[in-house]
Formats: structure tokens, sequence, C-alpha cells
């Protein structure tokens, strides 16, 4: 068991959802812990929220108010925490937002925006820390991808892109620190009970919103209660929930017949005759039991 008393965390998007669940569950395991966030009010409520949840007096924590699109602020703002808190022991990057609509329907500037916040935010953060763990020798980074980042559909043409390059640099960092005695992992949530979430919702196309709606949605409380148990098991690949593993395999098992089951439930859910074809009667008899 991973003891993280006294250990430093610093969570990028820490100031609600996913992030501020993850907070909350390192500080009530002993840790001390650091969130950054773009929203100063948002940061003052959740650092009441991460305080009610001390076990230790010498326990510290604190807020960074930052944004992650901003390199020349990040890079400031780090190596002052550097500086004046520490190395942490533990960088995790939650920060992110999706923007689901069909591909002609997001305005160019959106698919800027979500690369710069979704992973070239995860890479200015990780540029800043990392120079210290390696002088220390030590360090784990966490980086949150997503259920589209390994597979994806009608809708996403911006967010899954921004989540498969999380994904694709975290492979590359992986192998690079393997032998330095820093860890790198790749956190991929389903759909999860947060404000990002709700927000997405009301914008999504009917299409995208009857898809996804065939999954659950996870709590964040369990969803990063899955993080930590996938970090202190020093796993690469953390796949929160059954639906998602099962989903992960699954994709990986058919291979490129991924893309017909996909074609399948969009077809479903656009319901304009594909239920007098073959492929549709065959995959909804194949498939259709796992999206009722």
């Amino acid at each position: 068991m991973t003891d993280f008393n006294n250990k430093l965390v610093l969570i990028t998007g820490g100031s609600e959802g996913i992030g501020l669940a993850l907070a909350k569950q390192f500080f009530s395991l002993g840790a001390n812990v650091w969130i950054l966030s773009r929203h100063p009010e948002k940061l003052e409520k959740a650092m009441d929220l991460i305080g009610s949840e001390r076990v230790s007096e010498s326990q510290k924590f604190g807020s960074i108010t930052a944004d992650v699109t901003n390199h020349e602020q990040i890079n400031l703002e780090l190596t002052k925490f550097l500086k004046e808190v520490g190395t942490p022991h533990y960088l995790i990057n939650c920060a992110g937002y999706s923007y689901p609509e069909t591909f002609l329907n997001i305005p160019l500037e959106v698919f800027h925006r979500q690369m710069d916040v979704n992973y070239f935010g995860t890479v200015d953060c990780i540029y800043s820390v990392l120079p210290a763990m390696r002088k220390r020798g030590s360090g784990h980074i966490v980086n949150v991808s997503s259920m589209g980042g390994y597979v994806s559909f009608y809708g996403f043409s911006a967010y899954s892109a921004s989540k498969y390059a999380v994904r694709g640099f975290s492979d590359a960092l992986r192998s690079e620190l393997k032998l330095t005695g820093i860890r790198v992992s790749v956190v991929f949530p389903p759909d999860t009970d947060t404000p990002g979430l709700r927000k997405e919702n009301e914008i999504k196309p009917r299409i995208t919103k009857d898809v996804s709606g065939t999954a659950s949605v996870a709590s964040p409380d369990h969803v990063a209660k899955e993080i930590i148990r996938g970090i202190e098991h020093n796993r690469y690949m953390i796949l929160p929930g059954l639906d998602n593993k099962f989903l992960f395999h699954l994709s990986n098992l058919l291979g490129s017949w991924t893309y017909p089951v996909i074609d399948f439930l969009v077809g479903r859910a656009y319901n304009k005759g594909l239920e007098n074809k073959f492929l549709f009667r065959l995959f909804n008899f194949l498939f259709g039991w796992l999206y009722k």
C-alpha cells in the first residue's frame, strides 16, 4: 500500500469535478495538496472542501491561480511553486473540457482551444515540473485523457483529437522516463457527473446524446478512488469503471470491427431506415444487449 503521508500532490483543474475529488481524497490520505485553476472564486470554495478532509495538523494545502493555456504564466507560477513549496511527488493533469458538436458546427477556434487546454496545457505543466523531478530522481506524472482518447464517434472530432494526443504523448513519455525513476500513468475516465459534463449535455447534438446516453455516468468520487488505486498499483493505463474496462478491451479485441459497431449505434440513433439493412440487424443481434 502506497503511503501518501506528507507527499506533495499538485493537481491542475483541481477546483471542481474529478480534480477536486482527487484533491479531497489525497488530503484525507495525509498528503499535502495544491490545486491549480484559472478561476479564483472556484479555488476559494474548493479550498474549504479540501480543508475539511484534514487528518493531521501538519498537513499543508494551497492553490495556484493560473491558466494552463498561458505558457508564460504557467512557467512563472510553477517555478515559484517549486521554489517556495517544493517538487511534487505527484503531478496530476486534470484540466480539460469538451465541446461536443458536429465538425462544421464547431468554430475553428474551438479546435485550437481544445488542444490548448487538453493537450498543450498538459505538456506545458509537465515541461515546467519535470526537470525538478529528474533532479530529485523520482515522481509520478498522471495525465487524464478520456474514453474519447481510445474510441471516438459522432460529435467529438475536436475533443477526441485532443485526448488521443494526451494518450500518444503519455505513451512516449512513459517510454522515455521508464529508467529515470519517474513513473507515468494515463487515465481514461468514463462520462462523469461533473459541471463540465452538465455543460456538454446542454449543447450535445441529439445523436451524440443518444449514443453516449447509453453508458452509465460515474461519480467524481468513484473515479478519483480508482485513479488513486491505479497509482498505488503503479498502473500505466487506469480505466475507472467496469463498463469502461470492458469497452476498452472490447475495442482492442474487435480492432477495425469497432467501426461497424459505432456505425450501428449512430445509425440506430439517426433512425433513417437502417433497420432494414443486414449489418444493422446483425449488430443489433450481436451487440444491442450492451446498450439497453
